[in-house]
């Protein structure tokens, strides 16, 4: 049997042996363990804005969303700049309209290059510095030399003690090869987000906009101009304070299927007992492994200032940051089915889980409520459906990113959602979004 067509036949074996319990008691529902997408973010480099360094600390000591493993590789950000197009690429993007004889973009490219640019320097960064490479890497804890190994399918897979003890006691072999099948549900649910931000102070906004007003009302009559520039006084007033911020957010997915798969383990693959110097070569540079582009999603928010708050005003901004970052995830993840991510009930009677609004819940949400299914024949697992629950709208847990400080009124919190939908679920089934 060819050793490209193991890793496939034996699929089934390698997921048959996953640790995760469908009914828990409630005692025990925090130490669920399920198989989670993973995640490695970064963010652009854009030009100088006010409060630039706050901003991009932020998002850099920002906690990692909880619902994805934390596939980071190092690379936290980089240049657009550096990555520019040729005349060809940029012909894709700019809509040319004629002048005289000629086909010409200027105009547009003048105009609108940053946006309409902006994804495709984002690919040339990923395929020129082999980001998807270096993702792979991550998977199989590639060492100096070339070499790799399991540990990390290992611990996402999720195997029991009993599995292990089968691995080992396979020959080397076989046992790379129940292991290479892990990838159809880990390696191939692997992502990159990547952020870009812009910062604005209101007031140069609020000054144009109350100076254009003004230069509008110059012909007012005499008994109304005192009002209507005291209305446009207050106007600015009004709006002049603080900061506008705007997050866009690029999902990038790996691209891992049987093609790719087949060709890693034959040509590319080797552990600390079997090291060849030009298996390791022919991986770093390798044009092997893809990221695709999924879609983007933007969200901004208003930062205002009080003499009453007790943060300064960087700790606002900060926090501030924290929650755009975590509502365009969200964005994100509705938006995107591939994106979606599954979370345990927290209970089944009533039916509760441990998200809230930092996910965009806001009442009314379905989801599907899964079961998980093992094949007794190929011991593939897959998820079924066995009924829907919608969040309560009074019931929703906010987890909104804090600094820790509360207020002297601050409410009694709710640590977990509640959903309605009916008694016939248990805690450690899987839920996730309906569009």
């Amino acid at each position: 049997m060819k050793k490209s067509n193991v890793a496939f036949i034996l699929i089934g074996s390698i997921l048959g042996f996953t640790n995760f319990a469908l009914a828990q008691s409630q005692n025990a529902t925090n130490e669920i363990k399920y198989r989670r997408s993973s995640l490695h973010t970064m963010v652009i480099e854009s030009d100088k804005f006010p409060k630039k360094d706050v901003v991009l600390n932020a998002f850099n000591n920002a906690p990692f969303p909880e619902k994805y493993n934390d596939h980071q590789i190092g690379a936290k950000s980089f240049n657009p700049n550096n990555y520019t197009l040729s005349a060809e690429e940029k012909a894709t993007i700019y809509k040319p309209s004629k002048v005289g004889k000629f086909l010409t973009a200027a105009a547009e490219i003048k105009t609108d290059s940053v946006s309409k640019e902006l994804p495709i320097r984002i690919q040339k960064y990923l395929d020129k510095e082999k980001i998807a490479n270096k993702l792979v890497a991550k998977w199989f804890d590639r060492k100096d030399d070339g070499s790799f190994d399991s540990r990390l399918i290992e611990d996402r897979g999720v195997f029991n003690a009993s599995f292990l003890e089968t691995k080992s006691a396979l020959s080397s072999s076989d046992g790379e090869a129940l292991l290479k099948t892990a990838g159809f549900e880990l390696i191939d649910n692997t992502f990159v987000v990547i952020n870009k931000f812009n910062f604005v102070a209101n007031e140069p906004v609020a000054r144009a906009i109350r100076d254009a007003a003004r230069e509008a009302a110059k012909d007012t009559p005499a008994l109304l101009a005192g009002k209507v520039n005291k209305g446009i006084d207050a106007v600015y007033e009004k709006t002049k304070e603080g900061y506008s911020i705007w997050a866009t957010s690029y999902l990038y997915k790996l691209v891992w299927n049987e093609a790719t798969a087949n060709t890693f383990y034959t040509d590319l693959y080797m552990d600390k007992n079997a090291v060849n110097p030009k298996k390791k070569l022919a991986f770093d540079n390798s044009d092997l492994f893809k990221l695709e582009f999924v879609g983007d999603e933007s969200a901004s928010g208003l930062i205002t200032f009080s003499l009453s708050q007790k943060r300064t005003e960087d700790q606002i901004i900060e926090l501030s940051t924290i929650r755009i970052i975590d509502n365009v995830y969200a964005k994100l993840q509705k938006k995107y089915d591939v994106f979606k991510t599954k979370t345990p009930l927290y209970t089944g009677d009533p039916i509760t889980a441990k998200i809230g609004k930092k996910e965009g819940l806001e009442g009314g949400e379905k989801f599907d409520v899964l079961e998980q299914i093992q094949d007794p024949k190929t011991g593939v697992v897959t998820y079924k459906s066995v009924g829907t629950i919608k969040v309560e709208k009074d019931q929703i847990w906010d987890n909104n990113f804090e600094d820790g400080e509360q207020t002297a009124d601050a409410k009694p919190t709710i640590d977990r959602t509640t959903f309605s939908g009916g008694k016939k679920f248990a805690s450690g089934m899987l839920i996730k979004q309906i569009k």
